[in-house]
C-alpha cells in the first residue's frame, strides 16, 4: 500500500491528488496501466512532486502536443513498459465563422461545458481566430460532442474529430535576454523579465497575478532559481536561465520571456 497520506502532506491541490495517488495504487494492484483525467499545471507539478519519492509506480504525461498546459498521466508498476502511446486522446475541430463575433478561449469552453461534459474531461483548447477552434478532449466525448456542441456565443459550429497532426500549434514566440541584479527576488527578476516596474511587479505579485513554477507566490521577497517559470496572468511566461555571481557580487541571470 502507498503511503497516502504522508504524500499528501502539504500538498494543495489535495483532491485531484489523491486521486491520482488512488489509482497508482490501482496500477500497483492490478498490474496495468492506469490513465487518469487532463490535470492542470498546478496539479501535474504536484503530482511529479509526489511520485518521484515513489519507487513501485511510473508515470508518464502528454496532452496532445508537445506545448500542452493539461495533460493526462499513464500510470503503471516501475516493471511495465510505458510510453507516450498509453496516454489516449482526441483532437475536435470547432468550425464556424467568428468574424463579426469573436469568440474567446473561455467562450469555447463554456460551450463545451454547457453541454454537460465535466472540466476535467477537457485539455487544451487553441483558438484560431475567425475560424473557430481546436480542443484536447477524452476520447469518449468524441461523439458526444459532435453530435451537442452546435453553437459557441451567437454562431453556429460544427464539430467533429481530427487527427492529433492536423492541430494548428502556433509556436510560442520568445526572446532573450540578460539582467543584473542585486538579489534573486521574485519581484527584480520578474519586473526585468516583464519590462514593468519593480513597485508595479509587486502590486501584481500581492494580488494574486503571479506564479511560478504553476504555483501562486504572493510574496515579493520569494527567492527564484535556475529553472524556474514565472507566469503572469495575461502577460505570458518567463523561463530563469543560469545565474552567475559577477565580481561585485550580484547576479547576472540569463532570462527567457515566452509570448
Amino acid at each position: 500500500m502507498l503511503p497516502r497520506e504522508e504524500l499528501l502532506k502539504g500538498v494543495e491541490n489535495r483532491d485531484s491528488i489523491a486521486r491520482v495517488i488512488d489509482q497508482a495504487q490501482q496500477a500497483i494492484k492490478t498490474w496495468e496501466v492506469v490513465l487518469t483525467d487532463f490535470l492542470s499545471p498546478p496539479e501535474l507539478v504536484e503530482m511529479q512532486q509526489v511520485f518521484s519519492r515513489l519507487t513501485e509506480v511510473q508515470t508518464i504525461a502528454w496532452g496532445g502536443y508537445p506545448q500542452a498546459e493539461r495533460q493526462r498521466v499513464a500510470i503503471a508498476r516501475a516493471e511495465i513498459p510505458l510510453d507516450l502511446s498509453h496516454v489516449i486522446v482526441a483532437a475536435l475541430e470547432i468550425s464556424g465563422n467568428f468574424l463579426f463575433d469573436t469568440a474567446t478561449h473561455r467562450d469555447f469552453l463554456g460551450a463545451m461545458l454547457g453541454t454537460g461534459i465535466v472540466r476535467d474531461k477537457t485539455g487544451d483548447i487553441m483558438v484560431l481566430g475567425e475560424r473557430g477552434a481546436q480542443a484536447i478532449v477524452a476520447p469518449e466525448l468524441v461523439e458526444f460532442l459532435e453530435m451537442n456542441l452546435q453553437q459557441v456565443r451567437s454562431v453556429p459550429v460544427k464539430t467533429q474529430r481530427i487527427e492529433l497532426s492536423e492541430l494548428k500549434i502556433r509556436e510560442p514566440k520568445k526572446k532573450e535576454l540578460t539582467t543584473v541584479e542585486a538579489s534573486l527576488r521574485l519581484d527584480a527578476i520578474a519586473s526585468a523579465g516583464f519590462g514593468t516596474s519593480r513597485s508595479k511587479m509587486a502590486d501584481m505579485i500581492d494580488s494574486g497575478d503571479v506564479r511560478v513554477n504553476w504555483k501562486e507566490v504572493t510574496q515579493a521577497s520569494t527567492q527564484v532559481k535556475s529553472g524556474d517559470l514565472i507566469a503572469i496572468r495575461g502577460k505570458g511566461r518567463l523561463e530563469v536561465g543560469e545565474v552567475a555571481v559577477t565580481k561585485k557580487e550580484r547576479y547576472r541571470v540569463q532570462l527567457t520571456r515566452y509570448v
